[in-house]
């Protein structure tokens, strides 16, 4: 009679409870809360009703999540990071209309998670602190008919908006290049030879010039000498040296 009673209790709390299943056959339940504590009493209070849970504590994680697992429900919060609860809820909505989803609120932000609940379609809200009784209230609400979700329309206008002011500027364009300068002939060999040849042709040029008074000088001496005027016999030796 006990067991009879204890079965009734079960079913009657919703078509996805079941006695004596496995692990793998028990409904599963998503859990994105980002808090340990709710997580652990939502995950304790699940697993009496015969749930297994899966928690991601990411908004934008547990969209994949969701498609990846396919959960029976979900646990969402609305304060989690990375993505607002309530476009993760219409994101899920939009993968998949029948997702089964309730939101979990403090009652200071009771009012806005009513009106997110509502946009989502979610079937229950679960008011901090989670207690068994929470669940026992709304229990038949969160296994009843999945509600529309007429915050889909306006999914696109709920996301935040980039202003251009926030957008990445690009790279300031390179300075123009200096003009290349031209390009300096740089003097040939033969020119180089010819400057430093210079200063031996003025050399040899006054050299002439001595030479050539040099000649005159002698001449005129020369012709004293052959007139008896002059003796300079030995300053001939000494010339011819000179001039071969």
């Amino acid at each position: 009679m006990i067991a009879l009673q204890a079965t009734a209790s079960f079913l009657k709390r919703g078509p996805y409870v079941r006695l004596k299943m496995s692990s793998e056959e028990a409904p599963l339940a998503l859990v994105v809360v980002g808090n340990t504590t709710t997580e652990g009493r939502i995950r304790s209070i699940m697993k009496h009703q015969g749930w297994r849970t899966e928690i991601c504590g990411d908004g934008d994680k547990a969209v994949d999540e969701f498609v990846r697992l396919r959960p029976d429900m979900v646990i969402l919060s609305l304060d989690i990071p990375s993505m607002d609860g309530h476009i993760a809820a219409l994101e899920m909505r939009e993968t998949d209309y029948n997702a089964r989803i309730a939101i979990v609120t403090s009652r200071t932000r009771q009012e806005k998670a009513e009106d997110a609940a509502y946009s989502a379609g979610a079937v229950g809200l679960l008011v901090t602190p989670l207690t068994q009784s929470v669940f026992d209230e709304q229990w038949d609400s969160m296994m009843g008919d999945i509600p529309e979700a007429p915050g889909l329309s306006d999914l696109d206008e709920l996301y935040p908006e980039v202003e251009e002011s926030e957008m990445p500027l690009l790279p300031p364009m390179p300075p123009e290049m200096p003009p290349i300068p031209e390009a300096v002939e740089m003097p040939s060999g033969d020119s180089l030879e010819s400057e430093h040849e210079e200063p031996p042709k003025k050399k040899r040029k006054w050299l002439r010039r001595i030479v050539l008074l040099a000649v005159i000088s002698g001449g005129a001496a020369a012709g004293a000498h052959y007139a008896g005027l002059v003796d300079l016999s030995e300053y001939f030796a000494t010339l011819e040296s000179y001039f071969p």
